[in-house]
């Protein structure tokens, strides 16, 4: 499964990419607020960081607009992601999109349906937002199992991009039912390596070496 970091903080993305967690970022207008930058700028910054995908997101609502916002994103860099949502605007303008060539992620969807939409509009990416199904009591990987389903059921090209992850136990889910990418803020990427015994096993061998007096270096 592909690793995205879902923000516009470029130190952040860089200390993971070091680390080689980063396929790839997503942004969207509220993750620009809060950089407090440039759209363009700080897009242009991440693409020069990052070899994978980073989307950027368009925010007309009327298809044209959407197409012509798109288009100069997606000048930014080769390896830029439109970012449109999924509605029947946001369709027109991936079917467009992707039509030019380029790459394009479909976001905020919520059901197979929109799923099997954005597909069949070329969608290069498909953004169930799981956190934010989970929060009026829905089962966010629900939707997650069964877009995979379909898209395996009829060889659908669209890679399922779970969003909106919440937690650890999101991306180990994710993981096993087999969701192509997931994003998620740099707290979320780091907490998969905390566990509560991992870190009463190293006390207890700090302990023990201690009681040695020993020193490597």
């Amino acid at each position: 499964m592909k690793f995205f970091v879902d923000t516009a903080e470029i130190a952040a993305i860089s200390e993971l990419n070091d680390l080689g967690m980063v396929d790839g970022v997503t942004t969207n207008p509220s993750l620009i607020l809060k950089s407090g930058r440039d759209i363009l700028e700080v897009t242009r910054e991440i693409c020069d960081l990052v070899d994978g995908p980073v989307s950027a997101e368009v925010v007309a609502t009327e298809a044209d607009a959407m197409i012509a916002e798109g288009r100069k994103l997606a000048g930014i860099a080769d390896n830029i992601a439109v970012k449109v949502p999924l509605t029947w605007d946001g369709l027109k303008a991936c079917k467009v999109l992707s039509g030019e060539g380029r790459m394009v992620n479909v976001t905020l969807c919520f059901s197979v349906n929109q799923a099997i939409l954005a597909a069949k509009a070329g969608a290069t990416f498909i953004s169930p937002f799981v956190g934010r199904l989970d929060d009026i009591n829905l089962d966010g990987m629900e939707l997650i199992a069964d877009i995979r389903t379909v898209y395996d059921n009829y060889g659908m090209d669209t890679q399922i991009l779970a969003a909106s992850i919440r937690s650890v136990n999101h991306v180990a889910e994710a993981a096993r039912i087999g969701a192509d990418v997931m994003t998620a803020p740099p707290a979320v990427i780091k907490a998969m390596a905390s566990h509560p015994l991992t870190d009463r096993g190293l006390e207890a061998f700090m302990k023990d070496w201690a009681k040695t007096g020993q020193k490597i270096l």
